[in-house]
């Protein structure tokens, strides 16, 4: 349920959910807060909505404003729901990660395809029973979104990796150097904390889904520990870019879905 009347505000089908250091809603216009409430509780902030252009977004900060919520206490049953409630069809959601491989440096872009989960105690899904739901998670990213963010980042001349595998774990602790390159053996890319249970619940709804990967460091398989100030440094200038990449990648995206991520609770039920 939403709190405010709906009828003023240009109906998002566009959700950005803002990961570390991405909290404000000022790269939006007309912008309008709203509180919604779920079944679940209460999503990690208020959600704005505004315009891109001709495009209704919601914005959702993920950590809420001032990074108050960690990753591993984040009710992202709430955030996803809320934004499906108001409308949304797609969800971009940028996320500070580390790199796993010497190739993917800092202050790079990386948009992967798959994922390794490594959480231990979060909520994976909206079907606790007695209805049960096995989704197929063999290529949980929507390609069309993939696709789209990938060559506007290099129109804009980031330098970017499309693909990749992204390992998420519980956090809020950084890897060990045992656990780093045991990641790296995994076949992993990058690390980050948030992905999951993200990533599958948006799935549950039918909604698309992407990661803009912002790199902020090397994981410490580089023989160089990392630190939350480091993290900090990096990310502020991986925001910038971010900012620019939703400008351009946004309005490209097309008002009908033709990637199948809708249709993929179809066939998720026995019985």
């Amino acid at each position: 349920m939403v709190s405010e009347d709906m009828a003023s505000v240009t109906k998002p089908r566009i959700g950005i959910i803002g990961g570390s250091g991405f909290y404000d809603p000022g790269m939006l216009s007309d912008v309008r807060e709203v509180r919604v409430h779920t079944p679940y509780g209460a999503p990690s902030d208020s959600v704005f909505l505004g315009r891109l252009g001709d495009v209704g977004v919601a914005f959702l900060p993920r950590h809420g404003r001032g990074h108050t919520i960690p990753p591993h206490r984040i009710n992202s049953r709430a955030n996803i729901w809320a934004l499906r409630e108001l409308g949304v069809e797609r969800i971009l959601a940028p996320s500070a990660v580390g790199s796993l491989r010497e190739e993917i440096r800092p202050g790079q872009l990386v948009f992967p395809d798959q994922f390794i989960d490594m959480t231990k105690s979060r909520v994976y899904t909206f079907y606790d029973g007695p209805r049960v739901a096995h989704i197929s998670a063999a290529d949980p990213f929507c390609v069309e979104l993939r696709s789209i963010l990938s060559s506007s980042a290099g129109e804009l001349g980031f330098e970017r990796h499309l693909g990749g595998t992204y390992v998420c774990i519980e956090g809020p602790r950084f890897s060990t150097r045992a656990e780093s390159a045991l990641w790296r053996l995994m076949g992993a890319h990058i690390v980050g904390m948030t992905l999951v249970p993200e990533i599958n619940l948006a799935r549950e709804l039918g909604l698309c889904y992407a990661t803009i990967a912002l790199v902020t460091d090397y994981d410490v398989w580089a023989e160089h520990p990392v630190t939350a100030q480091e993290v900090v440094e990096t990310q502020r200038k991986n925001i910038e870019a971010a900012r620019k990449l939703l400008y351009a990648a946004i309005p490209r995206i097309p008002l009908t879905r033709s990637c199948g991520c809708s249709s993929v609770l179809d066939s998720a039920f026995v019985g």
